[in-house]
């Protein structure tokens, strides 16, 4: 059974840092793509950064590039994601996912986190 485990959301000025941590288990995410996906309230959920292939191409949206890192700890089974300069508009609930696909130009995935929430004060 796969499971997907969040840390580390919170609240923070705008301007400062957070790192989200997803601790897997039960999976084994080297020759996959994991993710980090948020969602604002009343919108649909969407990926801001992917890893895939043991850490070999990574993804962000523009909204969040140069600003957010994913990477992967392959030993620990943990992927994070490295949030700085945060804005009041990263607001949101981020989930991380595992087995990422994409139908046409949106990214899904198999399986989900239960969400952590990160506030940015203005």
């Amino acid at each position: 059974q796969v499971q997907l485990v969040e840390s580390g959301g919170g609240s923070v000025g705008a301007g400062g840092s957070l790192r989200l941590s997803c601790a897997a288990s039960g999976y084994t995410y080297s020759s996959y793509c994991m993710g980090w996906f948020r969602q604002h309230p009343g919108k649909e959920r969407e990926v801001c950064a992917r890893i895939c292939t043991g850490g070999r191409f990574t993804y962000y949206s523009d909204s969040v590039k140069g600003r957010f890192t994913i990477s992967q700890d392959n030993a620990k089974n943990t992927v994070y994601l490295q949030m700085d300069s945060l804005k009041p508009e990263d607001t949101a609930m981020y989930y991380c996912a595992a087995n990422l696909y994409a139908v046409g130009s949106k990214w899904y995935a198999q399986y989900w986190g239960q969400g952590t929430q990160v506030t940015v004060s203005s």
